[in-house]
């Protein structure tokens, strides 16, 4: 399963997560930019299975991205496991050893 991550450190609006999402699945320049474009692209355009981490997730930025997360909860839904979204509040700690 591919594994893509989104630091919401360095993604400060929307603008920005598109420009990311444009860039970690190599979409073509006529991505739509807007919630119906991406919910294409994530339920027919995207090769799955895929996992996604939303990485610096604080409660402020819940609320900002709150569309953009309750967007890929359904499609996660509707996916029925070829697509798995983690809400981390900080990115997961690398193993020692």
């Amino acid at each position: 399963m591919k594994k893509v991550s989104f630091d919401f450190n360095h993604i400060p609006d929307l603008p920005a997560f598109y420009g990311e999402f444009v860039r970690q699945f190599e979409l073509s320049d006529e991505f739509g930019a807007n919630l119906d474009a991406l919910w294409d692209e994530v339920t027919g355009g995207i090769a799955l299975p895929v996992e996604i981490d939303f990485l610096n997730l604080n409660a402020s930025r819940k609320r900002r991205f709150g569309a953009l997360i309750l967007l890929f909860e359904e499609a996660e839904e509707e996916l029925e496991g070829e697509l798995r979204l983690n809400l981390l509040e900080k990115p997961a700690a690398k193993a020692k050893g």
